[in-house]
């Protein structure tokens, strides 16, 4: 995804078009999930993701491989709008996680259906307890689906950082659900 080459007959408008078109279908799913998970709203994930493609749109001239690779470069536009987001908001201690039993319940059986309903209910109420900081990087890994070499890169850590800092988190986050048995 570092080129963006199409074929030599289009002319330029309509080549910029077609590669804006692939990275919207490539990317959307994936920035949407990450948003969702740290604002907790359909509307506000589908008005961010929107502004983030737009700003993609805005500065893709502004891109350069040689800094960091699109992904990683996509998602810290991202970042960035969530972060703008929260600080209109001036409030920093909402995480998106409150409609993952749509993510993640596809059973049939009713029993499983609740059972699930309560795990996700534990698990939203131990990612409360997270800093602002773990919760990004939980929503990087989860929602967005980044490797921690390009979490590393957007959040300008080391790799090891982040694969400690992940534990970490996951650590608390289990003890966090124990605690509630």
């Amino acid at each position: 995804m570092e080129q963006f080459a199409l074929s030599n007959s289009l002319d330029k408008n309509q080549s910029k078009e077609l590669d804006l078109t692939y990275i919207f279908e490539t990317y959307y799913k994936r920035i949407y999930n990450y948003i969702y998970y740290r604002v907790n709203s359909n509307e506000e994930a589908e008005d961010l993701t929107s502004q983030v493609f737009e700003k993609v749109m805005l500065k893709i001239a502004t891109y350069s491989k040689d800094k960091a690779n699109f992904e990683v470069w996509l998602f810290a536009i991202a970042r960035n709008v969530i972060n703008d987001h929260f600080r209109s908001l001036k409030k920093h201690k909402i995480f998106s996680i409150d409609k993952i039993k749509e993510l993640i319940s596809k059973e049939n059986n009713p029993e499983e259906i609740v059972l699930t309903a309560e795990t996700n209910d534990k698990l939203l109420r131990a990612l409360k307890v997270l800093k602002s900081k773990e919760r990004n990087i939980v929503a990087f890994k989860f929602g967005g689906n980044l490797k921690n070499k390009e979490i590393a890169e957007i959040l300008n850590l080391t790799e090891s950082n982040v694969g400690v800092m992940l534990y970490r988190i996951i650590k608390k986050l289990k003890v966090e659900m124990e605690r509630e048995v």
